[in-house]
Parts: structure tokens; C-alpha cells; sequence
């Protein structure tokens, strides 16, 4: 694999994690900065951003999952 497509694929793996155009471009200058650890410490606080987001949204699932038990448990 080419340099560039290395690159390519870097970058395509960074916008299907939901990176924004900002990070990706920080995360591609600290790499050529040779500043790989700071890369990685922007990669780990996008993860707990996805990962927060995911809690929150677990927990509306469960909220409405109760709801509907309550509702069928008061129907029976």
C-alpha cells in the first residue's frame, strides 16, 4: 500500500468514526509532527465523547423500555 492510500484510508477510517473535518486535521498534523502520543490522546477523547453519547442514549432506552412494561403490566 502506497503512502497516499495509507493516508486515504486514515482519513476515511477517522470520518466513519464520526470524526469532525478539525480533528482529523489535527490528528493528521500531530502524526507528521512525529507528536504520534498526541494523536493518540485526541483519538481516545473522541472515543469517550462516542462512548458518553452512547450512555446517554442507553438510558433513554431504558426509560422508554420501562414506560412500555408499566403500560402492558397495567393493560394485563
Amino acid at each position: 500500500m502506497r503512502v497516499d492510500e495509507s493516508t486515504e484510508s486514515m482519513i476515511q477510517t477517522l470520518k466513519d468514526a464520526g470524526c469532525d473535518s478539525e480533528t482529523i486535521e489535527e490528528f493528521m498534523a500531530d502524526l507528521q509532527k512525529g507528536k504520534e502520543a498526541c494523536g493518540l490522546k485526541r483519538l481516545a477523547a473522541h472515543r469517550k465523547k462516542l462512548l458518553d453519547s452512547l450512555h446517554r442514549e442507553q438510558k433513554c432506552i431504558d426509560c422508554l423500555d420501562y414506560l412500555v412494561y408499566q403500560m402492558k403490566k397495567t393493560n394485563k
